[in-house]
């Protein structure tokens, strides 16, 4: 492109350099199907990893909340038998040291 170019030579020059673009992306080399085969075998066992480690996380998670929901239970205040078994426990041992 120079200065004293027209209009037109500026569309001409824009068109052949779209078609030279298109015509670079027609020329790509066919698929192998080796290859396509690997790479379909290699993103099948990706998907498997990430699937298993998913469901290790989703079972540690669920160990996590049933340990948590257990030492809830564990934590709950004691019935009012555990209380009167302590009780009359500390109250034996006191006897028994007299």
């Amino acid at each position: 492109m120079t200065y004293n170019d027209t209009f037109q030579d500026r569309i001409r020059a824009a068109n052949e350099a779209r078609e030279n673009a298109l015509a670079k992306l027609k020329v790509k080399a066919p698929l192998d199907p080796a290859v396509v085969a690997e790479s379909v075998e290699r993103q099948n066992q990706r998907e498997a990893k990430q699937a298993e480690k998913a469901a290790a996380k989703r079972a540690e998670r669920e160990a996590q909340a049933a340990e948590k929901a257990a030492k809830a239970v564990a934590a709950a205040p004691p019935t009012e038998a555990e209380r009167k078994a302590a009780r009359d426990a500390k109250y034996a041992a006191r006897k028994a040291r007299k």
